[in-house]
């Protein structure tokens, strides 16, 4: 089993961080944290890495419903998106599969919650 959904599209980078954003604003998310990890690397490493973002999506109804049936899941949350241009104007997106990270957890009133969040996440992917 994948721990992830992904798609290859083709635009400029900002511009499928816009849309990437815009999806996943349209399934009741909203991006909480943004990682540049080609600027930290540089910054932290002084190394040359391609473009890549970690987006922290979070859909605060079913955060809240994951917390209430385990209060240590916020070690998993947020959802990350990433976004990454090795080829110029071929932008990757890729989802966490919530389903797989919570196989981690041995908590089955999880399960629900998250195939409902895998079916959003999906969505976004898919939409793009």
């Amino acid at each position: 089993m994948s721990y992830y959904f992904s798609k290859k599209i083709r635009g400029t980078f900002e511009n499928v961080i816009e849309k990437v954003t815009a999806s996943l604003k349209s399934e009741g998310f909203g991006v909480l944290t943004e990682i540049d990890v080609k600027e930290t690397l540089k910054k932290k490493l002084d190394v040359d890495f391609h473009k890549y973002r970690i987006l922290g999506a979070c859909n605060p109804p079913f955060a809240y419903k994951a917390l209430q049936a385990e209060d240590k899941i916020g070690i998993m949350l947020p959802c990350n998106v990433i976004v990454q241009e090795k080829v110029e104007g071929e932008v990757e997106v890729a989802a966490i599969d919530p389903v797989a990270s919570m196989k981690a957890v041995d908590n089955p009133d999880l399960l629900n919650i998250a195939e409902q969040v895998q079916e959003k996440l999906k969505r976004v992917v898919e939409s793009l």
